[in-house]
């Protein structure tokens, strides 16, 4: 390999660093494989870890070399958490459903002897995504949703790189995924509304995003098993913070559209809508029943209390952890659907 490569990419000093990826190119082998040596897995025969230790020392490795060359003292590994942006628009970190998410996460890598990255500075092409790993910052990935990066992630798996997904199972899919069972959860919550005598039901969050998808499709399927015809015109786009949603109940009002209920993508969205029709002289939730997704730690306390669908994050955060140290140590995995759960309070009425 062309030195001079190196050199354009990054340098220290006058030396040019060498990342994950340049490793594995002058090893002949698969970055995979760079990073199990380099923290001494089994599954790496001494022969190449001694090969692949000499080139990190010799080449001016950019990652945690003293750590991972110290044959002596154990080190934990570090895991980045990578932030796609949706569809369209600014990632929040502020989001609630994702600081739970990232609570689940840490709580697992504190129990495992991990350290925690995050990265909410999403590459937008394939090679981004690979300097994510082969900077040496982090020994393997999480990625919270899959936003429209789909094929890249595809890509990556086909490439050997060590990562796990928090979203939907999709068609063709190469990679491992955890996620709630969207579609029944989805459908849970629009039927919920059904058993309590509403007929005009709305639904209120973008449809694009995988898990999104998935939810509206749910909330379809229940209106057609209850025998209900499903109406466009009760459909409103709205992004993940309350204003949108406010903007989306607003639109709804002025179309002059009928609706008694709502089934809001998430809570904070869910919560917007709520905000919007008391805003508007609308009750909550003698006028309009409206059920949220994702159970955040404020849908208990908001006015009134929000019914929603439960995800497990504190299950989610161990799986992922736990799925993705399996694939590092050269292990199969499996993509795992978790089960949803309504929680009725307030904003049904039962």
């Amino acid at each position: 390999m062309d030195k001079k490569t190196f050199v354009e990419r990054a340098t220290f000093g006058d030396r040019p660093l060498y990342r994950l990826e340049d490793l594995a190119e002058l090893a002949g082998v698969s970055i995979s494989t760079v990073s199990r040596a380099l923290n001494n897995s089994d599954l790496v025969s001494e022969r190449t870890k001694a090969r692949i230790r000499q080139i990190a020392q010799t080449h001016n490795y950019a990652g945690r070399l003293r750590d991972k060359l110290d044959p002596v003292r154990p080190t934990s590994r570090t895991i980045s958490a990578v932030i796609p942006p949706p569809q369209g628009r600014d990632q929040r970190i502020s989001d609630p459903f994702l600081l739970d998410l990232l609570g689940g996460l840490a709580d697992q890598m504190i129990e495992r002897d991990c350290d925690l990255l995050i990265s909410h500075v999403m590459p937008s092409d394939l090679d981004g995504m690979l300097s994510l790993l082969s900077s040496g910052r982090s020994d393997g990935l999480i990625f919270l949703g899959q936003s429209t990066v789909h094929e890249d992630l595809n890509s990556l798996a086909d490439r050997g790189v060590p990562f796990v997904v928090w979203g939907a199972r999709l068609p063709n899919q190469k990679y491992c995924t955890v996620g709630s069972d969207n579609l029944k959860g989805g459908h849970r919550a629009a039927s919920h509304l059904v058993r309590l005598g509403r007929r005009r039901i709305a639904f209120i969050g973008d449809v694009e995003p995988p898990e999104l998808r998935l939810r509206f499709e749910g909330y379809k399927q229940a209106l057609e098993d209850a025998g209900l015809a499903f109406d466009p015109d009760l459909v409103r786009p709205a992004h993940f913070y309350l204003e949108s949603a406010m903007e989306a109940v607003e639109s709804l009002l002025e179309s002059g559209t009928e609706f008694d209920g709502i089934v809001a993508a998430s809570d904070l969205i869910a919560i917007g809508a709520v905000r919007g029709l008391m805003k508007s002289g609308m009750r909550v939730p003698e006028d309009v029943s409206v059920v949220g997704y994702d159970d955040v730690r404020m849908a208990a306390y908001s006015s009134p209390a929000l019914t929603t669908i439960s995800q497990d994050v504190g299950k989610a955060g161990r799986l992922l952890v736990s799925k993705l140290l399996r694939i590092l140590d050269g292990q199969g995995v499996r993509s795992e659907l978790l089960p949803t759960e309504l929680i009725v309070r307030e904003s049904c009425g039962a």
